[in-house]
């Protein structure tokens, strides 16, 4: 089987050789779906020195041919890095490339709040896998792996709230919950005003409501109170942890699951992004 894409297929002759396909690749003439472009621009522009390995799904013109759409790139982009929603080796030095698409408003907003969502699961896998397992140790866990991402998550995650304000209210919603990961003093207050508008625009009951209020207590920090409303939000839909886990992991288990849920109706609701 040739695994090389036809040329018809990127919009050069059908007589193009393979020296002259690889260069029209390697100059950017020809790099798969729009998105694999559009990243491998903002990342080129904005990361310099060594790229991580998985910056070679950007750059590499034969990394696979078959990414004939944006949505095959992207799983297998996302797996690299955070695979199957398990930290490896790898992860850690990938949040550098998540950080990066999370910032530029050349990526969609869309695909902006794929990457903080990524960086929300790369720096709670600790957490909510615990409280998934509990009392069992999790299976494939990689504890040094897992610390190295989350803190490689903590020191972006100051240069991505301090784009909230130019954000759109979709990454917002993800910005949050990466708050209330690595709360501070001062971005916990700050909350409360910014949330504001989700709170009123979105009643209980409602997946962005009940989100921005979940957020909302748990930067309260209250751990009784955060304790009653994963009881509360679990017994009305969302998949339950053991009672004898620590709060903290249940929450995070619970957050990342309504995250998740905002994210499928963002997708919902602009499919062609």
């Amino acid at each position: 089987m040739d695994m090389h894409p036809s040329p018809d297929q990127n919009g050069l002759p059908g007589d193009t050789t393979g020296a002259e396909l690889r260069e029209a690749w390697r100059t950017g003439r020809v790099f798969g779906p729009p998105i694999r472009r559009i990243f491998r621009d903002v990342v080129s522009d904005r990361l310099k020195g060594p790229h991580p390995p998985q910056a070679a799904m950007l750059f590499d013109p034969l990394a696979d041919p078959f990414w004939k759409d944006d949505g095959r790139f992207l799983g297998d982009f996302y797996n690299a890095i955070l695979h199957q929603d398990t930290c490896q080796q790898g992860t850690a030095g990938g949040v550098a490339l998540l950080a990066v698409l999370a910032v530029d408003d050349r990526v969609p907003a869309r695909r902006r709040f794929d990457a903080v969502d990524l960086l929300f699961c790369a720096a709670t896998v600790t957490e909510r896998k615990l409280a998934g397992c509990w009392p069992d140790t999790p299976p494939h866990a990689d504890p040094d792996s897992e610390d190295r991402a989350r803190r490689a998550v903590q020191s972006c995650t100051p240069d991505l709230l301090a784009r909230w304000s130019a954000e759109c209210p979709a990454v917002r919603l993800a910005l949050a919950g990466l708050a209330v990961v690595f709360p501070t003093a001062r971005t916990l207050p700050a909350l409360t005003p910014r949330l504001q508008g989700f709170t009123e625009q979105h009643p209980p009951g409602t997946d962005i409501g009940d989100y921005v209020r979940f957020v909302l207590t748990l930067a309260a920090q209250d751990d009784n109170q955060t304790l009653a409303c994963v009881e509360d939000f679990t017994d009305a839909y969302w998949k339950g942890t053991s009672r004898s886990a620590p709060t903290r992991a249940r929450a995070l288990h619970l957050l990342g699951q309504m995250l998740d849920t905002v994210g499928t109706n963002l997708t919902r609701s602009q499919p062609g992004e």
